[in-house]
């Protein structure tokens, strides 16, 4: 066997591979023969056909299937002797049995980048620390008597804590835009849940009123055909609802599963801790992850970026149907091209330094990973660990976890960290 690799544009590389014309003959024959077993041809009893015949008759098509074996059966010896790593599967270019001594095929591919890791020290990057202060716990607390709050309606005007079940319709240029009109819609009137305007129009106003709001887009706002634009809401207020703040007692504590108060307290701020903890760890590994994208530019893979766009692309389609939304099965992958060369290159990057620093998870750290992610489960945590446990793929995924924080942790021991303090409430906001 000889090979003869040559560089096209970026990763791509072009090989070549020759090889004995005897040995394609050969397999020819081979081929040719196992269709003699089974060729029916006038004249002639099954598996008694001439190979003259059939070679005449169906040498083309046997050749076609000698040469797709061969190159099967070689093709991973001739990337070894070329020295080549592919991204992906290489594709067969071209196949020449014409020569009366060589055959040979081409097969093109993309290789995996070779990348040369960046010093860690000259990375700057920050990490957040939170703080969980009694206010936060206060506030915490209050949301859960919002829960269990009760509203009974009231003939008198509408105050801050009153809830207003309503019907309302938002135009703008005269027509109601997509998801702006609602009935028997409940708002608690202090919660800031609509745009600046609508609460405070809707405040001292009794049931049975209708009215109209002139307000305006923020120019920051999520939709972004919505954005800065005047809106005109035609609102009709049915019922304006006072609260009955639940007492915190046993009975209150019950209702969340704890026997008593002190119960509640402690539970709380253990799940409120778990909150905490995940919102950090993961924007502070995607902090570091940001930073070593940003201190390493290699190519990468066209094919592994279409494949990623492709795998995105179906996520969100599978998330629009969750919603109800009907999948068009033709979202353009221009637009998860941006996400998928990220995550394709920080993901040949992290291998990268996994590989230089011999870097693994025994079974203590996966087991110890599994057990700290269950504990968001509450009282299904032992069913979530034992599904994990019951699959061997499903376990690999603890394990890239468990192996992407030694990155982490490793970047970090010389990395220069900057500490962004902030409270619960604050960090909780921003998930």
């Amino acid at each position: 066997m000889k090979t003869l690799l040559s560089n096209l544009e970026g990763l791509k590389r072009s090989l070549i591979v020759e090889l004995p014309i005897d040995k394609f003959n050969s397999k020819t024959d081979k081929v040719l023969q196992n269709m003699a077993s089974q060729a029916k041809i006038d004249g002639f009893r099954k598996g008694k056909v001439p190979l003259s015949l059939l070679r005449k008759r169906f040498g083309a098509s046997a050749s076609a299937d000698a040469a797709n074996e061969l190159v099967q059966e070689t093709l991973t010896e001739a990337l070894e002797d070329s020295k080549a790593r592919p991204a992906a599967q290489p594709t067969l270019t071209k196949i020449d049995s014409k020569d009366d001594k060589t055959f040979y095929y081409t097969v093109e591919f993309e290789v995996v980048p070779e990348i040369k890791v960046g010093d860690f020290s000259k990375i700057n990057v920050e990490q957040i620390k939170y703080k969980i202060s009694k206010e936060d716990e206060k506030r915490t607390l209050g949301g859960l008597k919002e829960q269990l709050t009760e509203y009974s309606s009231v003939k008198r005007k509408s105050k801050q804590g009153d809830r207003l079940t309503i019907d309302f319709k938002g135009m703008i240029d005269g027509e109601i835009f997509e998801g702006g009109e609602a009935e028997n819609f409940n708002l608690v009137i202090g919660k800031g849940s609509m745009i600046e305007g609508f609460e405070e129009g809707l405040t001292d106003v009794a049931a049975n009123k209708e009215l109209t709001l002139n307000l305006t887009f923020p120019k920051e706002y999520h939709a972004q055909n919505l954005a800065g634009k005047d809106v005109k809401f035609e609102v009709n207020v049915k019922e304006v609802g006072s609260p009955k703040t639940p007492k915190l007692d046993e009975k209150f504590a019950e209702k969340f599963g704890e026997k008593d108060v002190d119960s509640l307290n402690k539970k709380m701020k253990e799940q409120m801790n778990i909150e905490a903890e995940g919102i950090s760890s993961k924007k502070n590994k995607d902090a570091v992850f940001s930073e070593l994208l940003n201190a390493n530019d290699f190519e990468v893979p066209e094919s592994s970026v279409i494949s990623e766009s492709e795998s995105l692309a179906r996520d969100m389609e599978a998330r629009l149907q969750e919603q109800g939304i009907p999948s068009t099965g033709n979202m353009p992958l221009d637009s998860f091209k941006e996400e998928a060369i990220r995550r394709v290159k920080l993901g040949f990057l992290v291998r990268q330094i996994v590989s230089d620093n011999k870097l693994s998870a025994d079974k203590k750290q996966v087991d110890d990973k599994l057990q700290e992610i269950s504990q968001s489960y509450g009282e299904n945590a032992q069913q979530m660990i034992n599904y994990y446990n019951q699959d061997p793929n499903r376990l690999a995924s603890i394990e890239s976890l468990v192996i992407e924080q030694k990155v982490v942790d490793l970047v970090l021991e010389k990395a220069k960290v900057t500490v962004n303090n902030m409270k619960f409430q604050e960090l909780t906001q921003q998930r």
